[in-house]
């Protein structure tokens, strides 16, 4: 053991938060669940963990990941440490009944296999409070139909990365619009392809160009929609 290396459990709160930001940033697993677990032992509720240490810590790696700081790589690796973090808290805000952001259902389009961008999202979303069902690859209509209906989600997020399979992200769409549920959620699209034409020609919410964008997106709206229902 090196002289210069950190021990969480000497640390105060409000050091140990700013360390568990850092080691986000790396993308260090084991760290990230043992500052968790530190902070839950010290009285921490685990909305509080989540919110200040894992979801700020998140914040500062979309916003490097948008400016072109951090690349994919290391994103999926600070997300990966998230996750490790979520699977302590999961449980322990789900039995506290703690306020979560909003929930969010995500695929890729039928016809299409790729799957990384979408991920991204998805462990971002994650990463930023909500509740992310992922539907995986090559969805139907009637998957992402099922999906909805099973989950109430708050969000609809497509994802497209051929020019071939985009389309269909409009009669997913339509056929909200024919069921009358068009208005129940939240749309939101990606993928290389597209743009905020595109977006706006099929009817989507939103266009999100990528993960970070999708997140900030996410949360603007929800706070509307709820701010809407409450007015």
């Amino acid at each position: 053991m090196s002289d210069d290396e950190i021990i969480l459990s000497d640390l105060s709160d409000d050091e140990l938060v700013l360390q568990m930001h850092d080691d986000l940033y790396d993308g260090l697993k084991e760290e990230i669940q043992e500052g968790v677990n530190l902070l839950i032992a010290r009285g921490w509720t685990p909305y509080d963990t989540l919110t200040k240490a894992l979801v700020a810590g998140m914040t500062i790696v979309g916003a490097d990941f948008r400016d072109g700081i951090l690349f994919v790589p290391e994103v999926l690796l600070a997300a990966n440490a998230m996750k490790g973090g979520m699977a302590i808290l999961k449980p322990l805000l789900i039995a506290t009944g703690a306020p979560r952001m909003g929930k969010m259902v995500i695929g890729t389009v039928k016809g299409d296999i790729h799957d990384i961008g979408k991920n991204l999202v998805g462990m971002m979303m994650e990463g930023a409070g909500f509740e992310v069902r992922d539907l995986g690859i090559n969805n139907s209509v009637e998957k992402y139909l099922e999906a909805l209906e099973a989950e109430q989600p708050d969000i609809l997020g497509m994802s497209a990365l051929l020019t071939t399979t985009m389309p269909y992200m409009k009669v997913v769409i339509d056929t909200l619009k024919e069921k009358g549920m068009r208005e129940d959620y939240i749309v939101l699209v990606g993928g290389a392809p597209l743009n905020e034409e595109f977006s706006k020609a099929i009817g989507a919410d939103a266009y999100c160009r990528d993960a970070a964008v999708a997140v900030e997106t996410a949360k603007a709206m929800v706070a509307r929609k709820h701010n809407q229902m409450n007015a």
